[in-house]
This record gives C-alpha cells, structure tokens and sequence, in this order.
C-alpha cells in the first residue's frame, strides 16, 4: 500500500527542536502545538492508513533488536525487572494488542443495529496525555500509542523521570517508523526534560483525554485535572487453591507469573491462600516448582528488610532471586530457587506482608475450606488492590462463579498464570492491554481492560423504526398487583 504523505512542513525552528529532542519542542505548549497540527493532518485518513500507522508503531519495539535495546536500558536506568522477561514482555504486549487492533474498525461505521435504527460512526478525540510508569518505560508508551493512533488520535507521553532515557529511546524509534511510510512523526512525542509535576499537570490539563498508568497519585491528579480522564487502579492479586485443583499446575503457573520481569506486574500474585485438606501438599508442590519456604526467623528478616519506613524498600522490588537471598541472609539451600514463600496470619496496615510487593516473596495463608479462603481474599482485596482481579485454581467451576458473583473485582481468572491473562492473553479472551481498569472500587472510570475504544467519540446516526411502546399493563402490573390498584381505579 502506498500511503500518501501527511507530513506538514517544518521551519528552521522545529528542525533544531527536533534535533535536540524526541518531541521536537522546550514546552508543554509548543509539543501541544505540534501534536494538533498533527492529529488535525491525520484525522480524516482510512482504515488502511490508520492501520498502517498501528503497524508501523508496532514494529517499533516488536523489532528484536529495538527489543532487545530498550530493554536493556529499562533495566540499567531503573534498576527494576530482568533483560529477558521485558524483552519477552514488550514483543508479547505489542504482537497481541496489534491482532486486537487489526480485527477492529476505528474509522467510519464501525457499528450498524438495524433493528434499533442506530448506525455508530467512530471520531477521534484529538490529543490524549499519556503518564506511563517506570515499570514499563519502553512497552506501556508503545501500548498506549498504537490505541491513540488507532482511532486517529495523536500522543503526548508524560514519562516516569527514573525511565525517561527508555522512553525517549522508544518515541524517538515511533516517530522514526511514522515518518518512514510518510505520516506525521508528531502523532507521537513526549514531554521534554526533565519531567517535573507541573510539566506532566499543565498537559493534562490542555489534552483532550488523559490516560494514566502508574501511581495514584498521579490518576488522583488527572481526575482533578478539569479533563476526562482515565485512570487505573492498583493491583494486590490474591489466587486460591482449592482442594481440586492439580497442585503442581497450580504452582508451575503461579511460578511462571510470579517471577516474570521479576514481579515488576500489577497482575503478579502477592498471596496464595491454601485451603487446609491439601495446604501441605501445595507448599510441597510450590517447593518443586522452585520456591524456597521461609523460617518464622526468616520471614521476619524479609519483613524487616522489604519494607523501610513502612516503605518498600527500593533497593530490593523487582531484584533477581540471588540478590534477595543474600538481602534476607537466606541459608545455601535457598540458594537457586526463583521465588520465596512467607507464611502470614493477619490482614491489614499492621501486616505489610498482605499488600502489594512488587518483589520475588509470595505470602501464603492456610484458610479451612473455600468459604474461609473466599473470605481471606476479600480481607486482602479491601485492605488493597479492591476491584483489580482475584485468581483461583480449581476444577469446581461452582467455586469460580461464586467468586465472580460475591468478590468486588473486576477480573476473576481460573486456571491461569495471572500475569499472562489479565491483561490479555492469546488463551484469554481479555483483551492485550498493559492498564487494567478497576471501576469504581478504586475510583476508576472504566471497569475493563484499557483499548482503543476508550480513546474514540462515537456520533449516533438514528432513524425511525416502528414504534415500541409497551402498554401500561404491561409495564405496572406487577406493581398495581402488589399495591391493590384495582381495575376501577384505573
């Protein structure tokens, strides 16, 4: 296909901008500037352009060089996470939310209900601010990037400071791609530096959506920030294994999850809960899948150390599993293990261990039976991480809708490895995103994965059908039967 050039002329000016910075601009005005000049060249063009713009952001970090490079430099800048898991991550996150977005229409009607008479036709919104967190400082822009651009929008993205290197890296690489089949580079840019709050507030306050990933205090902003906005909540996931479920399933796929870009995941577990009738033969089978059980002494050396000042401690979230052993002084049997078992009892602000870690340690509860377990979650979730997603393992699907029906969550996953379905997976029908929204538990506006859906207005074209009006009986029946509103009243 031959995509005809968008590309507005550039002055001097913009030229030496350019040369010094991703975005091309020294101002949250002057990017702003350059991202509707953009978006207004681009918001008119088809299908096929727009999914030749996705394609083109896609290949941007699916390129297993530029995979391989960006994850490098996510791991060297922040410190967080591992080389191979990120690049695993961000050809995953990419090649997947690309096949979501090729199979869906963002241009034109992209919705017809004939019996309703309504015919949906797709618009774009314009600019959307995009905050992106230091956990994923290369996969995340692109993620939100292809959803924008998608549905003919442009993208300003406001970095975590810690990644900002990876981030520039990765706008940079997407501008390049952009410009290669001829579309507008400025369709993506990001804040220059250095990132400051002012700087990431003044552009959502003047983009037409934002989108925040990261911390709350940063979705706790955009949603104050006088425009629609979309924030995400945090995660603290909780899985049960009950007493049917394939124990050394269970545990090869909570290790899988668990340990990926060492725990770096909002979707990672951060506690099992064990019922009674099979809690040893659990622990035993997580111990075959790699886990090393801590001693009463131990777990409390991992207490004392994860956690400074009630913080987490940033030296040791998202470390290499060596690297805990030692910060722990674990014994030479811990030694090659891949992730660390501490047993709790309480729930709450007093029990740091029963909220979220972001590191290698996997809390684990022992609870009576499945009504006990169900109800330890529910303790867990509305200490933290309500609303976000529950997991558990079990061959009584019974036990799977009663948790979807009781627990206040937006996903409950059974039989998974938590961290590769909740945000999509190629064997789950979630689809591919790398924000999950968490409703109004965690005071979230949507209560579903983010996509591009969330990032188009949507004009209703309606015309008549014959008339659907239902009579009065038909509607106040019930009602009149229950109140005695007899015939001759009526």
């Amino acid at each position: 296909m031959a995509v005809v050039s968008l590309k507005a002329p550039e002055s001097p000016r913009a030229r030496q901008d350019q040369a010094t910075s991703p975005g091309g601009s020294d101002s949250v005005e002057g990017v702003m500037l350059r991202a509707r000049t953009a978006q207004k060249a681009f918001s008119n063009v088809d299908q096929e352009t727009a999914d030749a713009a996705v394609r083109a952001l896609a290949w941007s970090l699916y390129n297993p060089d530029h995979a391989r490079e960006l994850a490098e430099l996510a791991v060297q800048d922040t410190g967080l996470g591992n080389v191979s898991d990120k690049i695993r991550k961000k050809q995953r996150k990419t090649f997947g939310t690309l096949r979501d977005l090729l199979r869906a229409p963002s241009v034109g009607v992209i919705e017809r209900d004939e019996a309703k008479g309504l015919v949906k036709y797709a618009k774009p919104m314009g600019v959307i601010g995009a905050v992106t967190p230091s956990t994923n400082p290369g996969a995340t822009p692109v993620n939100k990037a292809m959803m924008a651009v998608k549905g003919r929008n442009a993208i300003v993205i406001a970095p975590s400071p810690l990644g900002y290197r990876t981030t520039a890296r990765i706008v940079a690489l997407m501008r390049q791609e952009l410009a290669g089949i001829g579309l507008p580079e400025d369709l993506v840019q990001i804040l220059p530096a250095p990132i400051t709050k002012e700087a990431t507030e003044a552009l959502m306050r003047v983009c037409d959506l934002v989108v925040v990933t990261g911390s709350q205090d940063n979705v706790r902003r955009a949603y104050s920030s006088g425009t629609p906005a979309i924030g995400v909540g945090a995660g603290n996931v909780p899985v049960i294994i009950d007493e049917t479920a394939d124990l050394d399933a269970a545990a090869e796929r909570i290790r899988d999850s668990k340990i990926f870009d060492n725990s770096t995941s909002c979707s990672s577990e951060n506690a099992v809960v064990i019922v009674d009738a099979v809690y040893d033969a659990a622990i035993a089978a997580l111990g075959r899948a790699g886990a090393y059980l801590c001693t009463p002494e131990e777990r409390q050396r991992v207490v004392d150390r994860l956690w400074v000042k009630n913080k987490l401690n940033r030296d040791l979230i998202a470390r290499d599993a060596d690297v805990l052993a030692k910060a722990f002084d674990l014994p030479a049997n811990a030694e090659g293990k891949t992730f660390f078992l501490v047993e709790e009892t309480g729930v709450g602000k007093d029990y740091p261990l029963s909220g979220e870690k972001l590191a290698l340690v996997l809390t684990v509860y022992r609870a009576s039976d499945f009504a006990a377990a169900k109800e330890r979650v529910r303790e867990i979730l509305d200490h933290q991480g309500k609303g976000h997603s529950c997991g558990l393992h079990t061959t009584n699907m019974d036990r799977a809708r009663e948790l979807a029906e009781d627990l206040d969550v937006v996903r409950v996953l059974v039989n998974f490895a938590h961290t590769f379905g909740n945000g999509g997976g190629f064997n789950s029908g979630l689809g591919f995103t790398l924000s999950m929204g968490c409703g109004s538990w965690q005071k979230n506006s949507i209560s579903e994965n983010l996509s591009y859906r969330h990032m188009l207005n949507i004009t209703h074209l309606v015309t008549p059908i014959p008339e659907d009006k239902p009579t009065e009986q038909e509607l106040f029946g019930p009602h009149w039967e229950r109140i005695g509103y007899g015939e001759a009243a009526r």
